[in-house]
């Protein structure tokens, strides 16, 4: 069986924003991509990945009409210590809606929200 989870799409109000929030958070670049659909524009920028490795990518993402925040579903990032990403969430204008906690023999994780109002995880072994 694959892996449920093929791509994520975080929404966005203000991409170049949440673009430094994400770079800074998780010391990165993130590229441009080209909006699927000319008729429906959208401004969408990727997070890096290499189609070798497990897990997946995505992207950030504007659409007109489709406002960014509060919309149940949860994203979890991977980091070698989940502390090291949570403390430069606030230096890049987020906040910590639950500081680094042990969830037994799965790990630990970090719940923060971004600066469009999304909440995302951070998680790690250690």
């Amino acid at each position: 069986m694959k892996n449920p989870v093929g791509w994520f799409e975080i929404y966005v109000d203000d991409i170049k924003r949440a673009q430094k929030f994400y770079e800074t958070v998780f010391q990165l670049a993130l590229t441009e991509l080209l909006s699927p659909t000319p008729e429906e524009p959208l401004q969408m920028l990727a997070f890096p990945s290499d189609m070798k490795e497990f897990g997946c990518s995505g992207a950030l993402v504007y659409m007109e009409g489709f406002k960014s925040g509060a919309n149940s579903t949860i994203v979890y990032f991977s980091c070698a210590d989940c502390k090291v990403e949570e403390d430069r969430v606030v230096g890049a204008n987020g906040t910590i809606f639950k500081p680094k906690m042990a969830i037994g023999e799965y790990g630990f994780v970090s719940l923060v929200v971004d600066t469009e109002g999304n909440m995302i995880g951070l998680h790690s072994l250690k």
